[in-house]
């Protein structure tokens, strides 16, 4: 496996870019520079982020979204993990 993230990834299971050993190895999003944890959907190339809109869902039962637009940096957390810890 690459160090790099994928340009595009889905946390949904039903999604084509959805890719399970990816999400257990563990990865974080900075969108327009600030960490954020309710990611649901990423595209570094077109520049956006879909964001869980709380606990709403829709009528399939999935996680109401925002789609914003703006910078995003996939990182692996285990990479990030090994670079402080030599620090």
């Amino acid at each position: 496996m690459s160090d790099t993230p994928p340009d595009r990834l889905a946390v949904n299971p039903t999604s084509p870019f959805y890719n399970e050993a990816i999400l257990e190895r563990g990865i974080g999003i900075r969108f327009k520079g600030v960490e954020k944890t309710n990611v649901e959907e990423y595209c570094v190339s077109e520049g956006w982020v879909r964001l869980s809109a709380g606990k709403t869902l829709d009528r399939a039962g999935n996680p109401m979204t925002v789609k914003l637009k703006g910078p995003v940096e996939p990182y692996f957390r285990d990479a990030a993990e090994g670079d402080s810890a030599s620090a």
